[in-house]
């Protein structure tokens, strides 16, 4: 009987390695810039970037990815997720590569998401 008891397998977690990157700063968590699109109306779509440190001018940044990629763009102040940048158009691969040649993140802390 006790041999059934340790066979059993006990319960899995799927998100329990995103929890645990996000429940704290450990020695070893990374901060990532996540690059995202959302979907409006048609062919319309909104790239975010968020995650950036604090001690950037995000409007400095904006302004020269609006001069960079001939967009429009904004800064949105959210309550969760602190200082968001908004530009039009679906833009992730080139504001990742404009991040990266201009020394604000590494390669390895961006994350693009979606399609």
């Amino acid at each position: 009987m006790s041999d059934l008891d340790t066979q059993i397998p006990t319960r899995f977690d799927p998100f329990a390695e995103a929890n645990a990157e996000n429940s704290g700063a450990g020695a070893g968590s990374k901060e990532y810039v996540h690059v995202r699109t959302q979907q409006r109306n048609g062919r319309k779509s909104l790239t975010t970037v968020q995650g950036l440190k604090k001690e950037f001018s995000y409007s400095k940044i904006l302004k020269d990815l609006k001069k960079e990629f001939c967009c429009n763009g904004t800064v949105v102040e959210d309550p969760e997720l602190g200082q968001v940048i908004q530009l039009q158009g679906d833009q992730r691969k080139n504001v990742a590569t404009f991040l990266v040649q201009a020394g604000i993140v590494k390669k390895d802390n961006i994350k693009i998401h979606g399609f």
